[in-house]
This record gives C-alpha cells, structure tokens and sequence, in this order.
C-alpha cells in the first residue's frame, strides 16, 4: 500500500509541476471548493507547490484568485435567491440570530469564508443580506490569501519528505 501510494504523489508531482497544467488545476480546484460543492483545495496547492518550489507564490496566488472567484459566485447566488425568495416569502428569516450577527459585522465577516463548513454558506448568505459587494471580495480575498499562505507553509513544515518518495 505504501509503495501504491508513493507512486502516486511521485505521478501527480511530477504532473503538476509544470505550470500549464499545475496552476490551471489549482484554479480550477480551488474555484470550485469555493462554491457550495464538497471539496478541498488544499492538497492541490500543497501538491504543486511541493512538485515546485519556485512556484509557491504564483500557487498562493491563483489560488487566492479562484478561491475568491468561486465565494464571489456565491455571493451573486445568494444575492439571486433572496430575490427570488423574497418575491414569495412572507415569513421570518430561518435563523434570524446568525443574520443579525452577520449583519453587525458586515462584509469583514467575509473574512472568515476560508472556514470549513461554514465559509461558504457565509459568502452566499452575504449576497442574500445584500451586504456591500466590493468590499465583502476585499475581506474574501484577504482571509483566502491568508489562509492559503498559511496552510500551504505549515504542510511544508510538517509533512516529513520521507512520505513523498
């Protein structure tokens, strides 16, 4: 099994350390784990920054720029469907507590869509407040950034080289 496995992170670094494919499929990867679909962007990153080095900020990059891309869509989906929630609602919000603290918060709240679970739901209920739109990107884009660049430097930190070959 362990032998199976290291062949396998040798063919997906070997893969993605040339830079059309690896940044293409961070950005993808991390467009859509932004949105509300299951899935983690963080080996991905992990795995082309690892395969090469010299890459690590252009991956911190667009991985912060699809990362953000796919909270902005969410965004726009929540702003759409309160609208067209709103147009056959007549009742209180469901969980009128978490929209109040969202609320007083405001697009800095934002900041915290790199969390697991509840990031994105966050950017979509923003949208459905129709919390300010630039500067609810701003604060994704800085908790997204931050969060990759962290992440990122920990697991090369962490995860002994001796997994890898």
């Amino acid at each position: 099994m362990e032998a199976w496995l290291s062949q396998l992170i040798t063919s997906l670094l070997g893969a993605l350390a040339l830079p059309q494919v690896g940044l293409v499929a961070v950005f993808i990867i991390t467009f859509i784990s932004a949105t509300l679909l299951p899935l983690g962007s963080e080996p991905a990153v992990y795995l082309v920054v690892k395969a090469d080095p010299s890459m690590f900020w252009a991956v911190i990059a667009v991985a912060t720029v699809g990362n953000t891309l796919g909270g902005v869509v969410s965004w726009w989906m929540g702003y759409g469907a309160e609208r067209a929630v709103e147009a056959v609602r007549h009742r209180e919000p469901p969980n009128p507590r978490a929209l109040a603290w969202l609320k007083r918060f405001g697009p800095k709240a934002c900041m915290l869509s790199w969390l697991p679970i509840v990031g994105d739901p966050l950017c979509a209920v923003a949208g459905w407040l129709k919390l300010p739109f630039w500067p609810c990107v701003g604060w994704m884009a800085l908790g997204k950034f931050l969060r990759f660049l962290l992440y990122t430097i920990a697991l090369i930190w962490l995860i002994p080289e001796t997994w890898l070959t």
